[in-house]
């Protein structure tokens, strides 16, 4: 194939049909009439020597080149975006930028309050928006409607640009006369009585059910590993509400190092290792090949992972 032979058009089609999904909601979207959409997927099966897509009772359905494809694509489009595009300055001292931002609670309550602060001081207009993981879709972060998403990931699309924040140990938090204050050994925890937090990657999530213990992450799964299973008597999405019942309740929350450091210098509350080993987990930044470029995106990035080194290394 001859590269000066092609029409860089027909790769912005592709990319906007595999976004899309859709014959229709591609040529709306680039405003041009469906006939011409459809020539625009006929060249493009010719030129790639495959259907690309499929109608199916899903709608039209990438084909494995086409997935192969996709991110590649949508790689140089990004990168030839940002060439043609008039170079600009960010000044986030003047900036009125509203960067968007899906969050964990985890995340929200750890990371996110010390970059508030420090945008305080260094982009005292800029607003964030911070939004929940059942809130949006990865296609909501692919097209750039979301800036970013922080979270623990197990699989993230090729896409998607994704950087390690930080890694995080387990810690118990408990009340201060809870019994497990003098003795935490994995005998005491297993006859203790439990919170479970977690939440993880996008969309609307399902109610837990706790004889599924292979799915409830990476404690249980830990302790299944070694044939033991604890009593939960709390399941909640939310890191604060976990850390406010282990206080004032007769209950063991297990969870992320960092979120327990948020009690570290209330006397009511007992934090201490886990009597068993979990491994450390992964707190990810992703973000979508449009944005990868923007300077004001650079900058925010850049931010969160000084931000993050610095409570990495207190």
């Amino acid at each position: 194939m001859n590269i000066a032979k092609v029409d860089l058009n027909l790769l912005v089609y592709l990319d906007v049909l595999l976004r899309e999904g859709s014959v229709t909601k591609a040529a709306n979207q680039l405003s041009i009439t469906q006939p011409a959409m459809s020539n625009g997927l006929k060249r493009l099966r010719d030129l790639f020597k495959d259907p690309l897509l499929v109608r199916t009772s899903d709608g039209m359905t990438p084909t494995k080149r086409a997935l192969e494809l996709q991110p590649t694509i949508r790689d140089v489009l990004s990168r030839l975006e940002s060439s043609i595009q008039p170079e600009t300055d960010f000044d986030p001292l003047t900036s009125e930028r509203t960067f968007r931002i899906m969050t964990s609670d985890y995340a929200e309550s750890t990371l996110l309050l010390e970059l508030v602060g420090r945008l305080a001081d260094l982009a005292p207009n800029i607003t964030l928006d911070l939004i929940t993981p059942s809130d949006v879709t990865f296609h909501d972060v692919e097209q750039g409607k979301v800036d970013m998403a922080i979270n623990r990931f197990e699989e993230l699309p090729l896409s998607f640009h994704q950087k390690v924040i930080w890694y995080d140990t387990f810690s118990c938090v408990m009340s201060s006369d809870h019994p497990l204050v003098a003795k935490c050994d994995l005998d005491s925890y297993l006859s203790a009585q439990h919170i479970w937090v977690s939440k993880t990657g996008f969309g609307v999530g399902v109610g837990i059910d706790p004889t599924e213990v292979q799915k409830l992450g990476w404690v249980d799964a830990e302790l299944t590993k070694i044939g033991k299973q604890r009593a939960i008597r709390v399941f909640t999405r939310h890191y604060h509400a976990a850390l406010q019942i282990a206080k004032t309740q007769k209950l063991i929350a297990t969870l992320p190092s960092k979120a327990a450091k948020l009690f570290k210098d209330d006397p009511s509350v007992v934090v201490k290792e886990p009597p068993f080993d979990i491994p450390p987990i992964a707190l990810k930044m992703a973000w979508s090949a449009l944005l990868h470029h923007d300077a004001g995106h650079i900058w925010l990035r850049r931010l969160i992972s000084d931000v993050a080194n610095e409570m990495s290394d207190h």
